[in-house]
């Protein structure tokens, strides 16, 4: 397959602004850290105009790409209704809407439907908006919602009554999170300290005046994190019974409880933290459960009963219920009056599965089971459930190949219902797509799960392809559908994920194999899945792309230094390259939240590890491949300095095999553009380059 255009009729980035903004004293650009600085502005606003002008040629490819994908899905979304106590909730996407409006009817009353929320009209004045949470009280009487409008995470909170009450701003500079307490009358919420660390929460007492408008009393102050590396979230048992403050850092967490009825009482702690011990809890009339890590690296589920409470902190009181194992991480629980819902992962099939746990009156496990999965590898999750007593589960089922599909399980009867699937159209269905998952040995020969999808009718051929990593915090990438990545599957391109140590995939051990000092394994293990990939036959070994947002910047960025022959091309999306310096600025957001994952430099030992492998701190003149850098002004989890810096480095210093190119959204924060729309475009901007860097004709649908 050809180049489509021709490489040769897209410019060079020859005239990147580089070389005019250059200061000889300054030869790591950490000048360009001075948002203050007019020449900063100045150096990004031409950066983007060479990125627009290289553009120009795969403008037509662009839109193409664009509407493809517009042609691909159902742009008029109605979501799937789920009913409350007293009334059934939905939301409506309009065709030509970027956000949703939110509806309710009194259940059983379909028929007197009205509009709550209009996300899109809110919309309409900013050129950002992210919801950050929506919250109904008890009572269903009042919404409660936090917006932020710059892209900083930075929130105010609304509150307005149901269903037609003006919203009322009540606070700016504050968190996302909201939790109401069942008294229908008090919120708590929380504040960032300077570093934007959730450090605080607050209770806001609420009343009603005449004519239905809301008053807020002045907010009292709950809990104060003192130690910086912990951040404070708020939760609620399914049981309605508890409040949950949950104070963590990335390794150890303590939670706090407030009865859900009685907002005012000062919050007990379950139990006082304990370094490296992570712990969280859920409940049911009569007892606590205790998902945790003590003595148990894999986690296991303790139960305490609630007339102990007292007793918490001595672990001794509580009871076993699940044992920790060697070939499983439990990674959640959800209580039902009924029993529990476990989450669990699979260390050797990288599998996340759900297990049923029925429990007697006397809390005897009468039933054990595991839900079925659709396919393997596939994402399971657990779907909004808000009735305690429920025995029909809904569960968000998806792959590769499987559009996002939402089945409602009858625990009685076995019978699995499908409610909603995700409308999939054009030339390229599903169906016509092939799903495979391969292993990779790396440098100490631990297998690396990795999971491919390709067109169908192409398997069996080497492809081009676009290899994915992220590989931190323990997060996992189980399989996921993307309406987008259809236009590069058509076009014969394969899309793989290398699911590297560092993230969750193979549970707990996968995670701690890949962070702190062994963090070198995740930049090992992407390589060699990109082997893997062409050893295998999957892909052309000349025509492979890496693609890494965030953390998954470092992952590529690191691996780029390490082997940059090894791809043709690179996206780096809001990268964190920049690893120690960051690291070394305590009063950057996050920092010294991150030392339990990259290490705090001011001990020798994790300085000397971090600046081993920071990609910017490693860069040399080696023959990088072309790359394509994203980042955004208001971004404070990875600032936008950090790809620009990159950028002024790698154009200075000449030795890229193609074209480096820098984007800077200076109206978005660190998930990039809030509309659907705008994204969607972004999108196909960066599938044109990733098609135009491995050399894929255009496909014309």
């Amino acid at each position: 397959m050809k180049a489509q255009p021709p490489r040769s009729s897209v410019p060079s980035a020859t005239d990147s602004p580089t070389p005019r903004f250059r200061r000889p004293d300054a030869p790591e650009w950490h000048w360009l850290e001075n948002r203050d600085d007019p020449e900063v502005g100045a150096f990004l606003e031409e950066a983007n105009a060479a990125c627009a002008r290289w553009f120009a040629p795969l403008d037509d490819l662009v839109e193409r790409l664009y509407h493809g994908h517009l042609a691909r899905r159902e742009l008029a979304i109605h979501g799937l209704r789920t009913p409350l106590d007293h009334y059934t909730y939905w939301s409506e996407t309009a065709a030509d809407a970027d956000y949703p409006v939110w509806w309710r009817h009194p259940n059983g009353k379909p028929d007197r439907a009205v509009r709550f929320l209009d996300l899109q009209a809110r919309a309409e004045p900013h050129e950002f908006l992210e919801l950050g949470d929506m919250a109904l009280s008890p009572d269903e009487r009042w919404l409660a919602w936090t917006e932020d409008t710059r892209g900083d995470e930075t929130f105010e909170l609304f509150l307005k009554a149901l269903p037609d009450g003006e919203p009322v701003r009540l606070l700016e500079e504050i968190g996302p999170e909201l939790s109401w307490a069942e008294d229908n009358a008090t919120l708590l919420f929380t504040r960032y300290d300077a570093t934007q660390r959730p450090e605080s929460v607050w209770r806001l007492p609420l009343e009603m005046q005449p004519g239905g408008s809301p008053r807020a009393e002045a907010p009292s102050l709950v809990l104060r994190e003192e130690d910086p590396e912990f951040w404070l979230g708020l939760g609620k048992t399914r049981s309605r019974e508890w409040l949950v403050l949950e104070s963590a850092s990335k390794d150890t967490s303590e939670c706090h409880l407030i009865p859900a009825r009685a907002p005012a009482t000062p919050p007990r702690c379950f139990r006082p933290r304990e370094s490296g011990v992570e712990l969280a809890l859920d409940h049911r009339p009569g007892r606590f459960y205790v998902l945790h890590n003590r003595q148990a690296t894999h986690f296991r589920l303790d139960t305490l009963e609630e007339s102990r409470l007292a007793e918490a902190a001595d672990a001794e009181a509580w009871q076993p219920l699940i044992d920790h194992r060697e070939d499983d991480t439990l990674e959640g629980v959800d209580a039902f009056d009924w029993g529990l819902v476990v989450t669990e992962r699979d260390h050797h099939e990288a599998q996340v599965r759900l297990r049923v746990l029925e429990l007697d009156a006397d809390h005897a496990i009468v039933r054990d089971e595991r839900l079925p999965l659709p396919e393997t590898p596939c994402s399971l999750a657990l779907g909004d459930a808000p009735h305690f007593d429920t025995r029909r589960l809904r569960l968000r089922e998806e792959s590769f190949v499987l559009p996002v599909s939402w089945i409602e399980h009858d625990l009685d009867s076995g019978e699995r219902t499908l409610l909603k699937q995700q409308p999939i159209h054009g030339d390229l269905l599903p169906e016509a797509l092939a799903c495979e998952r391969l292993w990779a040995l790396s440098h100490d020969g631990e297998r690396i799960p990795v999971s491919v999808v390709m067109r169908a009718d192409l398997a069996g051929h080497p492809l081009p392809t676009l290899l994915y990593g992220y590989g931190a915090y323990g997060e996992v990438l189980d399989p996921w559908f993307s309406v987008a990545r259809l236009e590069l599957l058509a076009r014969g391109v394969a899309f793989a994920v290398a699911h590297v140590r560092g993230g969750g995939d193979r549970g707990e051990p996968w995670y701690l194999a890949g962070k702190l000092e062994h963090k070198e394994n995740s930049f090992r293990d992407f390589l060699a899945a990109r082997d893997a990939l062409v050893d295998q036959g999957i892909s052309d070994g000349e025509r492979i792309a890496a693609y890494g947002a965030s953390a998954g910047g470092l992952l590529v960025g690191a691996s780029l230094n390490l082997a940059p022959e090894g791809f043709c091309a690179a996206v780096l999306d809001v990268p964190f390259v920049d690893v120690l310096r960051t690291m070394e600025n305590p009063d950057l957001p996050l920092t010294t939240a991150e030392y339990t994952e990259w290490g705090n430099p001011d001990e020798p030992d994790a300085r000397r590890r971090i600046r081993a492998y920071s990609p910017l701190d490693n860069l040399a003149a080696q023959p990088w491949p072309t790359v394509f850098l994203q980042g955004s002004w208001h971004d404070t989890r990875v600032p936008y300095w950090e790809p620009a810096k990159l950028y002024a480095r790698l154009t200075e210093m000449g030795t890229a095999r193609g074209p480096v190119l820098l984007r800077t959204d200076m109206a978005a924060g660190h998930g990039g553009a809030s509309g659907r729309f705008k994204a969607w475009h972004d999108n196909a901007r960066q599938d044109a380059f990733i098609l135009w860097a491995l050399g894929v004709e255009a496909h014309e649908a």
